[in-house]
């Protein structure tokens, strides 16, 4: 189905359909499967082409794993100054599998440039008041693909459309969740409310179904047509590079933009260039050109192995029309492996420093990228890129972490509270400087200039009040032994 046709039909507006053609071409360069580039065809002469599948170094996927990896590692901790809060959020988190797919969602967050959280309430009743009890807190994640914008202002998303195609029994769905803000009837306020709506993928804007047609197919079941949050704080959480989107001619787009968007071709040139590579191998092997006189013996036996690929039979009657009369000739085609190895290296630090990885980072040896995994200064291009990322990350990771609690509390979860302080600690172990600031730090608590508790909060990413409580019993408040 169209989905843009759907949206006009429904006289829905959202972003210019050409950004979603942009997203389809980064995930095309991401799987390293580019139409007419990465399968083409070599013309062979006399009206015949051969196919042909082009080495890649995968390089586009590459960056993208190694940027999910410095945002969001094991390393990242999550501190929630309330403990019963801290305890239910990190069980969501980890009920939602978030260690594995949030890693996998920064991925895909460099790839395709946005991706979105939507936490939802699953298995929950509803009394005649309209209070919720039981049920969990669940996360849907989203990639760009499945994101519609249809309000925002200075690129914050408050209004959003979000796709989730189903299968059954051969037929294709997508379940469309609209969120939305409105007036409440009879208040001066505003709450969210989620409109679901199921359609079949057919042609053109598709066949929309009713509610009792899609409660009859398991993946909607249970699925209601609309729900008033009684909050006017949203359900989602849209997540981008720090970025500033230059894949769209409108300038306020809120959609984000891949990482490596800015540098195709380079990941062009550097496929090109590792093909030839491999090619390099195939076409320059050795080569024995035998006549066909010396191919077999008396007997008619073979002289050589006739599944090694190193012989190549020469035509009948060679002898009669050659000038040479080798009976065998060894050709040795000469490698050029050394520039074609410059040639990608050159090329993998211009593509490291158009993603913000400063020059150096990758580099080609012995048919394959190593990464380098030295530690990086503060004044690096890739320390300042790195932070400039994670000041949206940190903001998108308080927000969810906010949208969990809301969703506990609107559930019955007892002791939870919304307002506590929430830290994030980025993984720094790569960073040269904090070695020294740390160690300078310890000298300070070693001389009484700095506290303990201060250093606790700093190093280890606790709130202030956690790192009091977490001192020694011989030390005081200014890690001072009593």
């Amino acid at each position: 189905m169209d989905i843009f046709s759907y949206f006009r039909d429904k006289g829905i507006d959202t972003v210019n359909p050409t950004y979603y053609r942009q997203i389809e071409i980064w995930r095309s360069w991401y799987n390293s499967n580019v139409k007419k580039f990465h399968k083409y065809k070599v013309y062979r002469g006399n009206g015949a082409s051969v196919n042909c599948l082009r080495h890649s170094l995968g390089m586009a996927k590459k960056v993208c794993e190694d940027m999910a990896d410095l945002l969001l590692n094991e390393r990242v901790t999550i501190t929630i100054a309330d403990q019963t809060t801290d305890a239910f959020v990190k069980g969501v988190l980890e009920a939602n599998t978030w260690e594995e797919l949030g890693n996998e969602f920064q991925e895909w967050k460099s790839a395709l440039g946005t991706v979105a959280y939507v936490v939802y309430i699953k298995d929950a009743t509803v009394d005649e008041a309209g209070n919720m009890t039981g049920g969990s807190v669940g996360i849907n994640y989203v990639e760009a693909a499945h994101i519609y914008p249809t309000s925002w202002q200075n690129k914050v998303i408050t209004e959003c459309i979000f796709t989730f195609p189903k299968t059954y029994k051969r037929k294709k769905y997508v379940h469309f969740q609209y969120h939305r803000i409105e007036d409440v009837p009879g208040e001066n306020r505003k709450q969210y409310v989620i409109e679901n709506t199921v359609v079949e993928n057919t042609s053109g804007s598709g066949r929309e179904l009713t509610p009792d047609q899609w409660e009859e197919i398991p993946a909607f079941s249970g699925l209601a047509e609309r729900i008033e949050t009684g909050s006017d704080q949203p359900l989602f959480i849209i997540d981008r590079l720090n970025m500033v989107n230059n894949a769209d001619d409108d300038t306020t787009n809120p959609m984000g933009v891949s990482l490596f968007a800015n540098a195709i071709d380079i990941i062009r040139k550097i496929d090109l260039e590792y093909d030839s590579y491999a090619n390099e191998f195939s076409l320059g092997r050795k080569r024995i050109f035998v006549a066909p006189e010396f191919l077999s013996n008396t007997n008619g036996s073979p002289v050589f192995d006739p599944n090694d690929s190193v012989f190549y039979e020469l035509p009948e009657d060679y002898f009669k029309n050659a000038e040479s009369k080798e009976a065998i000739r060894e050709i040795n085609m000469e490698l050029r492996i050394e520039e074609h190895s410059k040639a990608i290296n050159d090329d993998l630090n211009w593509l490291s420093f158009k993603c913000g990885f400063g020059t150096d980072r990758y580099k080609f040896e012995a048919g394959s990228v190593k990464t380098a995994t030295e530690v990086i200064s503060e004044n690096s291009d890739m320390y300042r890129s790195l932070t400039k990322h994670e000041l949206v990350l940190n903001r998108v990771l308080i927000q969810l972490i906010q949208t969990i609690i809301r969703a506990g509390i609107s559930i019955g979860i007892p002791g939870l509270q919304e307002n506590t302080d929430v830290t994030i600690q980025f993984d720094d172990s790569i960073i040269e400087d904090k070695v020294t600031e740390r160690q300078n730090d310890r000298q300070d608590v070693a001389m009484g200039a700095m506290g303990l508790a201060e250093y606790r909060a700093k190093w280890y990413g606790e709130t202030p009040e956690q790192a009091q409580q977490n001192l020694p019993e011989q030390f005081n408040d200014t890690g001072v032994i009593q």
